[in-house]
């Protein structure tokens, strides 16, 4: 992130987090909307759909935490922002959440004044080349002209790679996928750097996808993850807890498909507890029993947001890699619901 726009979102932050209060839920139940900040449009992560309604990995979290809130996963008001943007948008009050690749981060989390409710993709950075350019390396690009996208942690992490490597580059800024992507495709650039998954779901939208190569390193951990403002635990919460909700849901088996047969109650108390037919875990942040059933109902579990929108059967292939279940050699866990 560039000096600048670190200071310029830390002075709105902490203005921001010294008001907040307890309300955001009953502002998003008031105003019967959602306000979720996105990206730009990246494919399978966050663009709208030829009938102009967003769809992808982030979207739908934000429809998950708009079912479990308001009964209804399409209250939600997307809110493109850029990375310079995104920051400002949340601690201003523009979005109520903010579910846009966004890597967390010491700095990000305590001075900029945010609460990560947990990561949803665990990734790192990645480069992307021309095939034609016969690079194999990341250690081959000395000299190498690079698109970056400005107030990103991909600018940091690329000043440390090269300089450890002692090679040379040469930046060329750029504030969103779309600038980067056309900036790439015209050869203002040689490399296109970011993370790994949006590397993969910029070149599913190309032409000829087989004629750009992602170089095998991945020199940086970028946990990805939604975020809320300080100051307001109940809605931290929330959104935290429909996160998990989704993560357990697949470690449980409740798909969107079983889940209102699964709700009638089961011989698994931790299901019971999830989908509210045992306790009353909602009530503790003043949802009621249902509305975890609602969010996995609206959007299924984690594997099945995925796989829909990014996995191997997707034009931008991704694998569970670390986004698999603990149980399945991941890094995905959820705490007990208990």
């Amino acid at each position: 992130m560039k000096t600048s726009v670190l200071f310029g979102a830390l002075t709105v932050a902490g203005l921001a987090a010294g008001t907040a209060s307890a309300q955001t839920l009953a502002d998003v139940q008031e105003a019967g909307v959602l306000d979720c900040g996105v990206a730009t449009g990246l494919t399978g992560f966050a663009s709208p759909n030829a009938a102009g309604e967003w769809e992808g990995f982030d979207v739908s979290f934000c429809r998950a935490v708009a079912a479990a809130v308001l009964d209804d996963p399409m209250a939600v008001n997307f809110v493109p922002t850029t990375g310079q943007t995104r920051f400002t948008a949340l601690a201003s009050g523009e979005v109520d959440l903010l579910a846009r690749n966004t890597t967390w981060t010491f700095s990000r989390d305590v001075d900029l004044g945010f609460e990560f409710v947990g990561v949803n993709y665990y990734d790192g950075q990645g480069f992307m080349v021309p095939r034609e350019l016969g690079v194999t390396s990341a250690r081959d690009l000395d000299g190498a002209t690079v698109c970056i996208q400005t107030g990103t942690t991909t600018e940091l992490n690329l000043a440390d790679y090269f300089r450890v490597n002692n090679i040379s580059y040469e930046p060329v800024p750029v504030e969103t996928n779309a600038e980067a992507q056309q900036q790439y495709l015209a050869n203002a650039c040689d490399v296109y750097t970011t993370d790994a998954s949006g590397l993969a779901a910029t070149r599913a939208t190309f032409e000829n996808p087989g004629d750009h190569v992602i170089l095998p390193e991945i020199i940086s951990k970028e946990p990805l993850g939604p975020l809320v403002r300080h100051g307001d635990n109940q809605w931290g919460d929330i959104a935290r807890w429909t996160l998990n909700a989704l993560i357990a849901a697949e470690e449980l088996g409740v798909t969107s498909a079983n889940v209102a047969e699964l709700a009638e109650g089961t011989d698994n108390p931790e299901i019971n507890r999830l989908l509210g037919t045992e306790g009353d875990l909602g009530a503790m942040f003043g949802l009621d029993s249902d509305w975890a059933q609602r969010a996995i109902a609206a959007v299924g579990n984690y594997g099945e947001i995925f796989e829909q929108n990014i996995g191997e059967s997707t034009p931008i292939g991704l694998a569970r890699g670390l986004n698999a279940q603990w149980t399945e050699g991941g890094l995905l866990y959820s705490p007990p619901f208990r």
